[in-house]
């Protein structure tokens, strides 16, 4: 069976521009980490029940992948609706496990993007990727980035709206400590104790810069509002910090561009 690659993320840097009802707004450069990335596929079962087989801590109705799944089934026609059950009955998801979990790496997210586009493909659903991203959304607010694929992308919103950025990929260094962050949490702290939404100009700067030009003139905690937060909440995580490196997301991760070999 074809072997589907899911592929890590890191923020180059991720900025609070508001609340909407219990959300954060934010604007964020998202970028596509080459070297990392799970990898899925669908293998033959024997039982009809939903199956992932792969090493994951979560039960499988926690799962993003099983969320996908379930509204994916929701938003087609009864027709399509059969044809991606009978699939699911007859193949389970086969997942090798490349992205640490609770890592700020996009993992669950960028899994429940690629079964998406792989039940797309093998059925021949016919869903354009803003339909597989508004399929995507409701499973979490970085899933539309990895349904559309791009290499780096502005993403703002809740995580709905992913603007293409064009700019070479960077290569990464990027280290995961074995630390299990609350993404809810890390927000929590940053609105009650951090909060400080940035405004339209700097929003457009930001977005217009070069991820290259952001990491050299912007210390970490500058680039990412969930720094400071995420190491008043997880206090161990200071031990692993290191100059030049960022923070991905709400963390564990840190990462930094690699330097090229003369």
């Amino acid at each position: 069976m074809k072997i589907y690659k899911a592929y890590a993320k890191v923020n180059i840097f991720l900025k609070i521009t508001g609340i909407r009802a219990n959300y954060h707004e934010i604007i964020s450069r998202f970028m596509r980490v080459d070297s990392l990335y799970d990898e899925l596929s669908f293998v033959s079962k024997e039982s009809e029940e939903f199956k992932i087989i792969g090493d994951f801590s979560c039960t499988t109705e926690q799962n993003t992948i099983y969320k996908a799944y379930i509204y994916l089934l929701d938003s087609l026609d009864e027709a399509l609706s059969v044809s991606l059950q009978n699939l699911m009955q007859k193949y389970a998801v086969h997942v090798k496990k490349n992205i640490p979990a609770f890592a700020g790496l996009g993992g669950g997210s960028s899994d429940a993007a690629t079964f998406l586009k792989m039940c797309n493909e093998v059925l021949h659903l016919g869903l354009s990727q803003n339909e597989l991203a508004i399929v995507g959304l409701k499973v979490g607010a970085d899933v539309p980035f990895f349904v559309y694929g791009f290499d780096s992308a502005n993403v703002g919103g809740i995580g709905e709206v992913v603007e293409e950025f064009r700019e070479p990929l960077l290569d990464f260094e990027v280290f995961t400590p074995k630390i299990e962050i609350s993404t809810p949490k890390v927000y929590a702290v940053y609105r009650e104790n951090f909060f400080a939404p940035i405004d339209g100009f700097k929003t457009n700067e930001l977005k217009t810069t070069t991820s290259y030009d952001i990491l050299k003139k912007m210390s970490i905690d500058e680039a990412n509002d969930l720094f400071k937060p995420a190491l008043q909440e997880y206090r161990e995580l200071k031990n692993y910090y290191k100059q030049g490196y960022y923070f991905s997301g709400s963390g564990s991760s840190f990462f930094k561009v690699k330097e090229k070999e003369k």
